[in-house]
């Protein structure tokens, strides 16, 4: 058996909180040191570790084998450089930065130190969206994307919905997610965007919008949408939508009755997948009726960052090729971004 890789997990949000309990859990890893800029309640799990304050100092003083970066947006890239000259694979929540300039120095840093880079793209470890995806090439493009995930957010909920709006709109934090999603079906180059904001608080910055929808164009005639809005304000009518069209059919996620916008286990869980066939006979009408995928069984929030940290297991012990994970990450931000530069200039942006 090889020793486990000692692991620094910066940022004890949600996210940072979940990666870390998946890091205690697998034999693979040995967390060596928690970092927050303060202390938080932790599950049960991370009760018997320390919170530290500085990154640097647990960089320098653990030496460890990798780095979860899972701190707020604009931290993302300089952590993670500082961690790879340190010598550590990283792991780091999406976005990957809050700039493209800032994404490609992450990646050149992860090349230049011959180490691994993963991205928390959680879909990708999903069963029910791996499904998804596959369903969908098998109906060739071009390709219609229609998707959102939008929030009814109160309370604590829409707290950090706040405190991610001081670096981040909704359509660049959650669209980046949506977008690969589309990259990995149409395997073609997104060449221009288009996007709409508003914002619907005065609690937040005049500079920010929480309610954003972006279009976006790819170079083999494929069109998508995404939208995403945060707060009280927002409906919970049609929040989410997943639906994919082609010239032959189309694959959808069906969600149960009566699921809220802000549980979190909503934003992945796919419960029913419904294929259509466009194909018709001889007498005009569809050949077959719409099939109905069931779901059930599928892996919950923490199971699926569990999955997330044994994929980064395996991709640095049976070294990986990680080239296109990364590729698609930039894109997907670069489309993001752009979609956000759009709402600010109001014009389309090519890319």
């Amino acid at each position: 058996m090889a020793e486990p890789l000692r692991v620094v997990v910066a940022g004890l949000g949600n996210m940072g909180r979940s990666h870390a309990l998946a890091y205690h859990t697998n034999p693979g890893f040995q967390i060596a040191a928690l970092v927050n800029r303060s202390d938080v309640p932790l599950p049960a799990g991370l009760s018997g570790y320390d919170i530290r304050r500085s990154f640097d100092e647990a960089l320098r003083d653990e030496k460890p084998d990798v780095a979860c970066i899972a701190t707020y947006s604009d931290s993302h890239a300089d952590y993670a450089v500082k961690a790879f000259e340190a010598g550590c694979h990283v792991f780091v929540e999406k976005p990957l930065a809050t700039t493209v300039a800032d994404a490609k120095r992450v990646v050149a840093a992860a090349k230049a130190n011959g180490k691994k880079l993963v991205i928390g793209y959680i879909l990708r470890h999903h069963p029910s969206w791996i499904r998804l995806i596959a369903e969908a090439r098998k109906l060739g493009g071009p390709y219609v994307f229609r998707m959102n995930l939008n929030q009814q957010s109160s309370g604590h909920s829409w707290e950090t919905h706040k405190q991610l709006m001081q670096t981040t709109s909704p359509i660049v934090d959650c669209g980046v997610h949506y977008l690969d999603v589309m990259l990995q079906i149409t395997d073609a180059r997104p060449v221009e965007v288009r996007g709409m904001g508003l914002r619907l608080s005065d609690e937040i910055a005049p500079s920010m919008y929480n309610y954003g929808h972006l279009q976006v164009l790819f170079d083999d005639g494929s069109v998508g949408w995404y939208e995403a809005g945060w707060g009280p304000m927002i409906s919970e009518t049609a929040f989410f939508v997943k639906d994919v069209i082609s010239p032959h059919g189309c694959v959808s996620i069906v969600m149960k009755e009566g699921v809220r916008s802000d549980d979190i286990d909503t934003h992945t869980k796919t419960s029913t997948i419904r294929l259509h066939s466009a194909a018709t006979g001889a007498d005009g009408k569809f050949a077959k009726a719409d099939e109905m995928l069931s779901m059930e069984g599928e892996p919950g929030h923490q199971d699926l960052c569990d999955l997330e940290q044994f994929f980064l297991l395996k991709a640095i012990r049976e070294d990986l090729d990680l080239t296109r994970h990364m590729d698609d990450a930039v894109k997907s931000l670069a489309v993001c971004l752009a979609a956000d530069e759009s709402v600010r200039s109001g014009k389309a942006v090519r890319l």
